[in-house]
């Protein structure tokens, strides 16, 4: 942002900020287009990202100039996040203004674009941190090339992982003895993603009202949906569904999506602890962590958590539990990483070690000891 413009104070409620995403010729433009003219995005502002010289996609969405800005030096996930982040510092600066009026902001990025570090940019800049709330990730799937593309490309996989949301395209393609290969898809879908729903966009049922308040806070400064997003019935019966006949892929073997659950009240110095040793030793697989923690210090008012990779986004306290469960969930998204690999580790802080688990002092004093395979120094 100019250093010479005057300091302005954030309105009260940040701005959502949607992510539309899905591999390269799944249809994001086409869906984009289509939702621009939906009532629900009347207010929105609109960034379209591009790769190469010529960039064409913005031309192919009709929206008024004003809320169309087109970022097209690179990924995002690589040389364009200065580009995004100056966007994103100007044109809140410009609703400050009066300027130009939206309540949203929407990002369609690169089909080869990684997830992970746009949103590490959202949840980590100090000012985004104050403007911009994440809403949620929208992932499209083309229908007629998925399985090969989730096959020979981890963005891929990554994409369909880390979303909110899920929406076929190009169903309509698929007909007579295919439509074996598109049930196949969706139960593929539903092992790297049991929490997201699908929605089928040859159906119509891609629309704003549908992909849109997907991600940690309710709009109207209603309390975080937490039992929504975290939604642990449908990661549970996915951990604990039998693997026997599962199709192998080469990717899809590497996803976990598991929820971890204790009734003990944690206190905070061990959350931080833990969380710290979690990114450290981790992160890097650790594609995403949402969770509601019951602290021991006010167990009336739960922190809310949203992690990716080693950045935890700044917790969120409510005032008050969401629903009759009163216990600690953390939903994760990891790569190469066990559930069990992290349930020890919480275990060990919470002095709840098992027979060959150390506790906690052993643990700090060799965080090795917790890794698959390693050996104690």
């Amino acid at each position: 942002m100019n250093p010479n413009q005057p300091a302005l104070t954030p309105p009260a409620e940040p701005i959502a900020l949607s992510v539309l995403t899905g591999f390269l010729g799944a249809g994001k433009t086409t869906l984009l287009q289509k939702l621009v003219a939906d009532p629900a995005l009347s207010d929105a502002a609109v960034l379209i990202n591009e790769v190469g010289e010529a960039a064409l996609d913005h031309l192919f969405v009709e929206v008024l100039d004003e809320r169309l800005l087109l970022l097209a030096s690179g990924c995002l996930c690589c040389t364009v996040r200065g580009d995004l982040l100056d966007s994103l510092e100007n044109i809140a600066y410009l609703r400050d203004e009066g300027r130009v009026s939206f309540r949203r902001v929407v990002i369609e990025t690169t089909g080869l674009a990684d997830p992970a570090p746009l949103l590490h940019l959202v949840m980590t800049h100090p000012y985004l941190v104050q403007r911009y709330r994440l809403d949620g990730i929208v992932t499209l799937i083309d229908a007629v090339n998925a399985g090969a593309t989730l096959d020979a490309h981890e963005e891929a996989v990554k994409q369909v992982a880390m979303a909110d949301r899920l929406v076929l395209t190009k169903t309509d393609l698929v007909a007579g003895p295919e439509r074996e290969r598109l049930t196949a898809l969706r139960a593929r879908l539903k092992r790297l993603n049991p929490a997201a729903p699908v929605f089928d966009a040859a159906n119509g049922e891609a629309t704003a009202a549908a992909l849109l308040d997907a991600g940690l806070y309710e709009p109207s400064g209603k309390i975080p949906d937490v039992a929504r997003w975290l939604a642990e019935e449908a990661v549970a019966g996915a951990v604990s569904a039998p693997s026997t006949g599962r199709e192998p892929h080469r990717h899809d073997e590497r996803i976990r999506v598991f929820t971890i659950a204790t009734e003990a009240a944690i206190p905070l110095s061990t959350l931080e602890d833990f969380l710290e040793l979690l990114r450290a030793t981790h992160g890097e697989k650790l594609l995403r962590l949402k969770g509601i923690v019951r602290i021991a210090e006010e167990p009336d008012q739960p922190l809310v958590l949203h992690a990716v990779q080693q950045v935890l986004h700044p917790p969120v306290r409510l005032a008050r539990w969401p629903d009759d469960d009163r216990r600690s969930r953390l939903v994760c998204v990891t790569r190469d990483l066990e559930p069990s690999v992290v349930q020890r580790l919480l275990n060990a802080f919470l002095g709840i070690p098992a027979a060959d688990t150390p506790d906690r002092a052993a643990l700090l004093d060799n965080p090795l000891a917790i890794r698959p395979g390693a050996q104690a120094g």
